[in-house]
Order: C-alpha cells, then structure tokens, then sequence
C-alpha cells in the first residue's frame, strides 16, 4: 500500500496555478478525498501563493513541495516515486470532476491487470456537451503518427452523443489530462520522459506500455471536464514546438525499427507543409517553432540511440488511418 495505506492517489501537478485552485479544488477535494484515495497537489516551486492558500483552506489536501519547477514529466515522476501508491491517477489543475468520478477508474485497474493505463470521457469544460480536445473518449496515432481521438479529428470536436458509451476499448494513448495508472508498471517503465518537459509525454509513456505487453483502455462510465489550454494556449509558438518536436521523439523512440526511418522521412516532410502554411498566414513565430523543432529533434534523438522500439511488425491501435487524409480530403468530421 501507499502512504496511509490507502489503493489510489489523485495527483495535481501545480505551478503557480491560484487561479485553478480555487476554480477546481473545492469539487474536488469534495468529490475526491475518501477512505480510499488520498488527493495529493505537488508544487513545482510555485511563487504565487498557492501552496499557503491550500494549506490554510484545505488542510485535508496532501500538500508535496518539490522546490523547483521540474516540468509535467519529471515533475510527476518524483511525486509518483516517492509517494508510490498501488494506482495513481495524474489529474490536470484544470479538470472538474464529479462524483464519484475516481471510482470507475480504480474498479477497471483493480479488476484488469494486464492495463497499464486508463482515461475516463474528457469532456469540454467550457461547453459541457462536447468532447475536449486532449483526450475525449481515447486516443491513436494514425499511419505517420499524428495523434487524434475518438470524439476528435485535428480540429473537429463531436457532441457527446452517446457514440462512445459501452465496453472499455483498447487504445493508443489515454489523455493526461486524467490518467490512471498502475504504479508499478509507470515506475517499471521510467514513468514519463523528463526530456519531453511538457506535451505528448503521456503518449510516449502509452507506447511504452503497449510495447511492455499492457493494454491502454479507455472507460464511459466516468467523466471529467478539461478546460485546455490553461498553461499554454492553442496558438502559442512554444506549444508548437513541443508538440512538433515531441512528436518526432516518441516516434523516434517507439517505432517498429524497420519502418522508423522512412516514416520520419515522409512526417518531417508533411511537418513542413505545417511551416508553409503558417508562412501564408504571416505567422511568423510558429513558423519558426516548426524550424526549432525539426532541429531540436535531430539533436535530441541521438541521446535515444540505445532504446529498442516496437518490435517489427507491431502496429499501435489506430495506425491503420491516414487523417490528414480523412480530415482534409475526404472531409470526414469524426
């Protein structure tokens, strides 16, 4: 067992987030604290007044102080190795929760162990109905390893109708947004990436689990709501670079070897279609951010030389797609 002997640790990663602690802490801390889970926030050196706000307001919210910013991946992965309940569930700062909401995920954990990870429904916070674009119901990677979800396509979110209701579901990736894990298979595994610092690194984790011989499932009878965006907006040019460039280590690190070259071949081209078309709009930051990316990647991979990928043949759940395609030639919206 974990501290206190308790199955389940909720884990908020915060970084001089007040705002969203007093937005999103008081449902969840009503919702969350229980005979079974602890609710842990762990600073990363905040500035702002927010682990003293915790302390005074919510003194049955497990407070960590780490004393620096070490980003979303090494951030969590010192957290999770000392605190090393049997399941953790990392929780953005930006998530609402409901009742009950944790339970579902604990019960499907506890139930299936050969799964190494599992996402509730992501919903929108800012429109209740709709899926959010980090996660929604499940995500993959399509045939050049862009990642999409059931519930969204690139840009395209689908109302939550239902559609994805049922029996758990094999996928590539769950969101980190919501992410439960099995402790023991995140440490095993090295938990994620520090290098990453922030973006993608649940996927790269996912992977690794698929390749470890784990199932990634994602469950409908839990839902959360994502707000997005709240540590770097949709159109920020540091965002894109990490997503370009993180993108391109997971791959680079997880592909089959045989196929790996000529994939990021065929993607670091596609990638500039991206850079030309942020060159038409006159975005000139973001066009860069591409440009930093690429480059950056071709740095970084070297200090991946040793790690073996999938083994050949092994396809990642959803491969079978080309979306950029499906999105902008057959028009398809979900």
């Amino acid at each position: 067992m974990g501290k206190g002997e308790k199955k389940l640790a909720v884990i908020i990663l915060n970084w001089n987030g007040l705002k969203l602690l007093k937005q999103f802490i008081p449902d969840c801390d009503r919702y969350t604290n229980a005979p079974e889970v602890d609710l842990i926030v762990a600073d990363n050196g905040s500035t702002d007044d927010s682990v003293e706000w915790l302390e005074e307001n919510y003194p049955d919210v497990k407070v960590i102080r780490l004393g620096r910013n070490y980003g979303f991946a090494e951030g969590y992965n010192r957290v999770i190795q000392a605190t090393r309940y049997p399941f953790t569930i990392l929780l953005n700062s930006d998530v609402e929760v409901s009742q009950d909401w944790w339970q579902p995920i604990l019960k499907f954990l506890e139930e299936h162990p050969d799964v190494g990870a599992v996402q509730p429904k992501i919903r929108s916070y800012g429109n209740k109905d709709y899926f959010e674009y980090a996660g929604a119901a499940g995500g993959y990677l399509d045939f050049l390893g862009y990642p999409y979800c059931r519930g969204r396509l690139f840009d395209k979110l689908e109302k939550d109708e239902g559609q994805y209701d049922g029996e758990a579901v094999d996928i590539c990736w769950a969101s980190g947004a919501a992410l439960g894990v099995r402790t023991e298979v995140y440490l095993q595994l090295g938990g994620l990436d520090p290098l990453f610092f922030a973006h993608m690194e649940e996927i790269d984790l996912c992977c690794r689990m698929l390749i470890a011989g784990y199932r990634v499932c994602a469950i409908s009878d839990s839902v959360v709501y994502h707000v997005g965006g709240a540590s770097l907006n949709a159109g920020d040019p540091k965002k894109t670079y990490l997503n370009f460039r993180n993108n391109l280590l997971l791959l680079y690190k997880n592909l089959p070897e045989k196929s790996k070259k000529r994939k990021l071949i065929v993607r670091r081209l596609v990638d500039s279609l991206a850079f030309f078309m942020f060159l038409a709009k006159f975005d000139i930051p973001n066009a860069r951010a591409i440009l930093k990316a690429h480059g950056d990647f071709r740095k970084m991979k070297k200090k991946y030389k040793d790690i073996t990928g999938a083994p050949d043949g092994f396809k990642f759940p959803g491969s079978q797609r080309n979306i950029i395609i499906d999105r902008y030639l057959l028009n398809k919206k979900k």
